[in-house]
């Protein structure tokens, strides 16, 4: 059972969960540059078992029941193929531009609803489809425009790639959130991932160097809590309520791009994010109820 808490609370908690994934996403970005999304991507995760572990088992955390262990294992192999995908794109587009193109998630997770859960797509849904669709175009003609490298290109369709697996993750959290407590789900989503990547480390993986280290830990120990605060966000909260604040990203990484590797955010990106968040919050929108009439009564 989670304890009741006001919706307000829980975005807040979301929010700052949601700025401190952007600052591990700067750090991740630069540690893909030097070694390769695959290993960054790798020693992140186990670093984060390394720094979980001992927590969890010191607040008395068992072996999860095997209805929460399917959803850690499902969403810890989704959200990982999501997040490699992601920072391999990173490598290769404007931060800010990346996590645009991610906004698409809440906006497919609603139909993967529907697919999964038999859920009815609502005409809204359709709309915001449309107009977050345009918010694409926009970024790919201001790509046209820049002529922009085979590189920055295909960083952009593995990005779109990655934002399809997220909406994935995203309806598997809030079962996942629902079933477990949000360390067991931060660790076991690492412990899943780590696992996974370990098996094509000898051929894709890359030991860090030293002066790395500071670097995988941060990112580790910021993974991880940005992952404990969704978690106990999205188990207290519906993700229709929640999914407005993963549009907070775009202004800290348009923010640290800028500060950390000097990118520079174009007309064509603003406008396609504004589109694309249009589009997305057109699709949550829940349809005001009709005004009852005395024939009704």
């Amino acid at each position: 059972m989670t304890r009741s808490v006001s919706p307000l609370v829980a975005f807040a908690v979301a929010a700052m969960g949601i700025a401190v994934y952007s600052v591990m996403d700067a750090i991740m970005k630069g540690l893909s540059i030097a070694s390769g999304a695959y290993a960054a991507v790798l020693w992140r995760s186990l670093a984060g078992v390394v720094l979980l572990a001992p927590v969890f088992v010191l607040r008395g955390g068992r072996w999860p029941a095997w209805v929460a262990l399917r959803l850690h294992v499902a969403r810890g192999a989704t959200g990982g193929a999501s997040v490699l995908l992601f920072f391999w794109g990173l490598v290769r587009v404007p931060m800010a531009q990346g996590v645009a193109l991610t906004f698409l998630a809440p906006l497919i997770a609603l139909f993967l609803a529907a697919l999964t859960l038999g859920e009815r797509i609502r005409r809204g849904a359709v709309l915001g489809s449309l107009v977050a669709s345009l918010g694409v175009l926009a970024i790919a003609a201001g790509q046209v425009q820049a002529r922009a490298s085979e590189q920055m290109v295909l960083g952009s369709i593995a990005i779109l790639i990655a934002s399809v697996l997220y909406a994935g993750s995203l309806i598997l959290l809030r079962r996942q959130a629902q079933a477990a407590d949000p360390l067991e789900v931060a660790l076991f989503t690492s412990i899943v991932l780590g696992g996974l990547l370990l098996v094509g480390a000898p051929w894709f993986g890359a030991m860090p160097t030293t002066v790395q280290l500071p670097a995988i830990v941060a990112a580790a120990a910021l993974g991880s809590v940005s992952a404990v605060a969704l978690a106990w966000a999205y188990a207290r909260a519906e993700a229709q309520v929640l999914a407005p604040v993963e549009y907070t990203a775009f202004v800290w990484s348009a923010l640290l791009g800028w500060l950390v590797f000097a990118e520079r955010v174009s007309a064509w990106t603003v406008a396609g994010a504004g589109l694309i968040i249009a589009g997305c919050l057109v699709a949550v929108r829940r349809p005001t109820p009709a005004p009852q009439t005395e024939a009704s009564l």
